[in-house]
């Protein structure tokens, strides 16, 4: 969904063409409009019971708990450069052993029999790993709360932009379902901005 102001009202938009919905078999209206401030303050009192000290302990939890899991480590690329690194290694005493006068013939062979190792290897290097999975833990989660303060004095305080860096640290994520009038809010915090967080009772 997209920004879009109407009649001095922020709104967000999602407009989807006809044709799109029809060749992709989706039953999806051409526009969606959801009011901002419809959101904003039940959201904000969501966040508040959900930060309220009964159940800050409970919310910590699931928001740990709603992390993907971590990246598999790199057992399998580093066991993959050895067995790289043990092809060139019989490759150079093959090549040696012809040089010494050892039977082209099954020397050949065996070298053939390597390089195709290597290239199978090499193409399992070159193939494109997905990004690391960065993820906090119960402590990391629990200091950026506490850096955040009390959500809704900082959310009531905030400017518009702070207001959603506060959002984006917890890691909300919203999914409106028009047919019921009903939005759906997840929170996952951000790896990423831990450690780099916003002041938003600050006069900087």
């Amino acid at each position: 969904m997209q920004g879009q102001r109407s009649n001095g009202e922020a709104y967000y938009r999602c407009r989807y063409a006809l044709e799109y919905a029809l060749a992709n078999k989706i039953n999806h209206p051409r526009n969606v409009y959801l009011r901002e401030r419809d959101v904003l303050t039940p959201l904000d009192d969501a966040l508040a019971s959900a930060f309220a000290p009964a159940r800050l302990q409970d919310t910590i939890t699931r928001m740990t708990a709603s992390q993907p899991p971590p990246s598999p480590d790199d057992s399998a690329l580093h066991a993959a450069h050895a067995r790289l690194a043990d092809c060139d290694t019989k490759l150079a005493g093959y090549r040696a052993a012809l040089d010494a006068g050892a039977d082209p013939t099954v020397v050949t062979g065996w070298i053939t029999e390597v390089q195709s190792q290597r290239r199978k290897i090499q193409e399992q290097l070159s193939t494109p790993r997905p990004q690391p999975t960065k993820t906090m833990n119960r402590e990391q989660i629990t200091t950026l709360i506490q850096q955040l303060g009390d959500i809704t004095t900082a959310l009531a305080e905030a400017e518009p932009t702070d207001r959603a860096e506060v959002y984006r640290q917890l890691g909300l994520r919203l999914t409106y379902r028009p047919e019921q009038q009903k939005v759906r809010v997840q929170a996952q915090p951000v790896a990423d901005s831990y450690g780099d967080l916003v002041r938003v009772r600050s006069p900087t």
